[in-house]
């Protein structure tokens, strides 16, 4: 069964906080991918732009561009499990997708 994204929230040093339909919440250090993988370069080098990610409609992925995304699987398996009982507290700013800087992702609706 492929993980589906509850919450996801970007955090400072390029890491994410992503917690699944089954509660299981990890740490995903997105800096390793950077460092390694040439199309990632721009999460750090445009301003702005590793906060300004998007979940698709499956709930199956996070990406910032076309060329630059990671699946839930990956976020699952290579993540550091936490324990949280809740990753913020957020504005509604959009239903659907997290497109603003700073948005976070949220069971299907986008906040800020």
């Amino acid at each position: 069964m492929i993980p589906r994204i509850k919450e996801i929230k970007a955090i400072d040093d390029y890491k994410l906080i992503v917690r699944f339909d089954d509660d299981q919440t990890v740490i995903y250090n997105v800096s390793e991918d950077i460092d390694q993988i040439a199309d990632f370069k721009p999460l750090k080098t445009e301003i702005g732009l590793f906060q300004n990610f998007s979940i698709d409609q499956s709930r199956t992925c996070v990406s910032w561009s076309d060329r630059i995304d990671l699946p839930s699987d990956t976020l699952l398996e290579y993540g550091k499990n936490i324990t949280t009982t809740n990753i913020t507290q957020p504005q509604v700013v959009n239903i659907n997708r997290a497109r603003e800087p700073g948005a976070e992702y949220k069971a299907g609706r986008a906040y800020r």
